[in-house]
């Protein structure tokens, strides 16, 4: 009998059943023999086993009747139940989801229970009332030609005097710092990104004012046309620097059509928020810098590896700079 006890535990370590289990189907299987074949009583075996004579007797039942098969868990819903949802019920239940009523309003027009009806809804995918919002599809877009279209984004980056927290993951005394007014202040990269070459362009400014907008855009379109690239339209979102009337009149004197993103739509321009993401990443979080003045030094230089080296994702891993198309000579040229 431990034998048969040190059998079955090891053949239970092996599958995947309840902690608790006393028996698992290997373990049945051995338990109804020992009565059947080997003439042992429920009486004996239950007590070995740890379970009662009449869950031996249960098993030797299913056993005779169904053989190794009956030994196997059951699923415990019955068979048949006492009082289905018509068909009818059910359309109905969903007709009225459709026309976003809730579960409460529900069962109160069709007379079932609200437990019910929440179990139906979650049936059929309805529980939730999003469920209901038809899927917006995905609108991917990219201008033919170089300068048709350039993106311009800021991202608001603290400034700093060592090694910061996303290094170190030490946020100790940060707070206490900020309320003694202590703290160092912000600094804000200006970024701009073509939409057609992904050509970039980036520069941190002392503030997210209309002055230091204006500013980066006239540094932005000297640098595209530095490279041959001549901009004529430009997409912000509706900052306050954005709907400035200087920045307004500096498009129109520069001869460029400036669209605004809409409202709460930061995907409309997601060319410029994508490009932020890999700047944060590869550029301002990838290596501990001891100042501000640091990072800043080596934003050119990654801007350049991004633009010339960098195998891009949305280009077949070509660099942002072979879709300007330049011959070798420029290409001497403008590398430098």
């Amino acid at each position: 009998m431990l034998k048969l006890l040190k059998l079955w535990q090891t053949l239970g370590d092996r599958m995947d059943v309840h902690k608790n289990a006393r028996l698992t189907p290997a373990g049945r299987e051995i338990m109804v023999r020992r009565v059947v074949e080997g003439g042992q009583t429920p009486e004996a075996i239950a007590t070995a086993v740890g379970v009662c004579p009449r869950t031996v007797r249960k098993w030797v039942k299913r056993f005779r009747a169904e053989g190794l098969a009956g030994l196997h868990d059951r699923s415990s819903r019955p068979h048949r139940l006492r009082r289905p949802v018509p068909a009818a019920i059910i359309a109905r239940i969903e007709a009225l989801r459709r026309q976003r009523w809730t579960g409460a309003q529900i069962a109160r027009e069709t007379g079932v229970s609200k437990a019910t009806v929440s179990r139906i809804l979650r049936r059929l995918g309805l529980n939730r009332l999003r469920a209901l919002e038809p899927v917006e599809p995905v609108r991917r877009y990219e201008r033919e030609h170089p300068g048709e279209l350039i993106h311009i984004d800021i991202k608001k980056l603290g400034r700093i005097d060592g090694i910061g927290h996303r290094i170190t993951g030490d946020r100790r005394g940060q707070s206490s710092r900020r309320s003694r007014g202590q703290g160092l202040g912000w600094e804000f990269v200006h970024v701009c990104i073509d939409d057609a070459s992904r050509i970039a362009f980036a520069q941190v400014m002392p503030d997210e004012t209309k002055e230091s907008a204006t500013a980066f855009l006239k540094a932005a379109l000297a640098y595209y046309q530095s490279l041959g690239v001549t901009v004529a339209r430009v997409m912000t979102d509706n900052g306050g620097c954005y709907r400035a009337f200087d920045f307004r009149d500096a498009c129109r004197d520069l001869g460029l059509k400036h669209i605004r993103t809409r409202p709460y739509t930061p995907k409309t321009n997601g060319k410029a928020e994508r490009f932020i993401q890999s700047a944060l990443r590869e550029w301002a979080y990838a290596q501990p810098y001891t100042h501000s003045d640091r990072r800043i030094a080596e934003l050119p230089r990654w801007l350049h590896r991004y633009n010339w080296h960098r195998p891009h994702g949305s280009l077949d891993a070509k660099p942002p700079i072979s879709r300007l198309g330049l011959s070798e000579d420029n290409l001497l040229r403008l590398h430098i």
